[in-house]
């Protein structure tokens, strides 16, 4: 089969998300490997590398999250630190990107500037910052901060920290360094690294002491949803990650934060909208979704069942049959929530409302709770043989649903093989994916500009 592209559309971008601890993962499955052991991040890194994905993307945990007081038996797989892996994921790869997901809310600006200027040089240009806010007081516990930030200041303290971020970033120009062994001076500008912030959140003056990076700036993502996360994306982020991967809903969030971006002087390719993206491969579309509904029973297990109704409920039902019908008490709304750290608790903003719903569908459909939580929850983004998947995908780029697709695999470290071995080669036979990296950084990866730091 040739790899040569025929005619080129508009480029596909792919990248791969390390799932983590979440449903996606079928941990049970014999294929299942160590979600914290060093060869699985390298594994996983090395498959989308040879891909030619543009980058590999970790998430982060701050806390294990709790349901009922215990700890979420998904949570204890790991959580190992976002930079240490990634800084030595830079080590055993030569292309990919390393994208980290790093709070504002509860770190400084220096110490994440820092880190991700170190990054950047040490993987030559491949460090990318998934800026996000932190929700839960829950979590806020493990900083000694007593709770957490209102949901009307994550969003400035956030902005406020990117900023400073920047101006630390831009505290260096690229042109500093002389090393000049003749004269013995090794800088060109004794003011390199000054920078002094007085704002709101941080009040800040000094050294930043690591040098431009070969990307000028790190890449940066966002992940919000809300209309406050979207105009942020639109004024500052490189990229943004979207829920939406259906033709008719990625058009509507698509157009909607590309038209944002011209208020902020930005032009539209200098955003990537890039939703997240589950699939199930299969010799034929039918062997595929049958996999695909096999794959789903394992994802939501009994005790996975009765834990997702529990987050609607706000009470304990354990003592219910996950196969079994709906509980016939109502949910108990309130703030105190069972399911502490759960990001999941924030999308039944009407408990009620949703029991009755889920209630009227299990009838109407004969669903025990188990079925009631597959049929509920996320199913497959793409589903099918090589080849329809590989045609989807490129659908929905082509019509501007997306730019790309952020894949998790539901198996871990190896789940991305099948589609590297037989998707990428469709899409790069229609054209519309790279057979090579054509630069070094993940700027290049990305069709993105270097930054330039504001003359004094």
């Amino acid at each position: 089969m040739s790899t040569q592209p025929r005619e080129r559309g508009k480029q596909i971008h792919l990248a791969a998300h390390f799932p983590g601890v979440n449903n996606t993962t079928v941990w049970s499955d014999p294929a299942a490997g160590s979600h914290i052991e060093f060869d699985s991040f390298v594994r996983f890194a090395r498959t989308a590398e040879r891909a030619r994905f543009d980058f590999l993307f970790l998430a982060e945990g701050l806390r294990l999250r709790e349901q009922r007081g215990k700890i979420h038996d998904l949570d204890v797989a790991g959580r190992p630190d976002t930079f240490t892996v990634l800084a030595a994921l830079a080590a055993v790869t030569e292309r990919i990107g390393l994208t980290g997901t790093i709070s504002s809310t509860f770190n400084e600006p220096y110490e994440v500037a820092r880190q991700f200027a170190t990054l950047d040089h040490l993987s030559a240009g491949r460090a990318a910052w998934n800026v996000v806010t932190s929700w839960d007081a829950f979590t806020g516990e493990n900083f000694r901060r007593g709770g957490f930030l209102p949901r009307e200041d994550r969003y400035t303290r956030a902005r406020e920290f990117l900023a400073t971020a920047t101006e630390l970033f831009d505290s260096w120009d690229g042109t500093e360094i002389a090393a000049d062994p003749a004269t013995g001076a090794f800088l060109r500008d004794a003011r390199a690294g000054a920078f002094a912030h007085r704002g709101h959140h941080f009040d800040i003056a000094g050294r930043f002491n690591v040098p431009r990076g070969p990307q000028g700036r790190p890449v940066v993502f966002q992940a919000g949803d809300s209309d406050e996360g979207r105009e942020f994306a639109a004024a500052h982020a490189d990229a943004i990650f979207s829920r939406y991967g259906t033709l008719e809903e990625g058009r509507a969030f698509h157009t909607d934060v590309k038209r944002r971006l011209a208020r902020h002087g930005r032009r539209p390719d200098q955003l990537l909208i890039l939703p997240a993206a589950t699939f199930v491969l299969g010799d034929t579309d039918a062997e595929a979704r049958e996999l695909a509904h096999e794959v789903r029973r394992l994802q939501v297990g009994g005790a996975t069942a009765i834990a997702h109704l529990e987050q609607v409920w706000n009470r304990d039902l354990s003592g219910y049959d996950p196969d079994g019908p709906l509980p016939d008490v109502d949910p108990e709304p309130g703030e105190n929530t069972v399911a502490l750290g759960r990001a999941s608790v924030r999308a039944f903003r009407d408990p009620l409302a949703t029991a009755r719903r889920w209630r009227e569908l299990a009838e109407a459909k004969n669903l025990s709770i188990r079925e009631l939580v597959i049929e509920t929850t996320a199913r497959q983004t793409f589903v099918g043989s090589p080849a329809t998947v590989a045609a989807s995908i490129d659908e929905l780029v082509q019509a501007d649903a997306a730019d790309g697709f952020i894949l998790v695999p539901h198996l871990t470290p190896d789940g991305l093989e099948g589609f590297a071995d037989t998707v990428v080669p469709l899409l790069q036979e229609r054209g519309v994916f790279r057979t090579e990296y054509e630069g070094t950084t993940l700027r290049d990866h990305l069709g993105l500009g270097v930054p330039q730091a504001p003359t004094p």
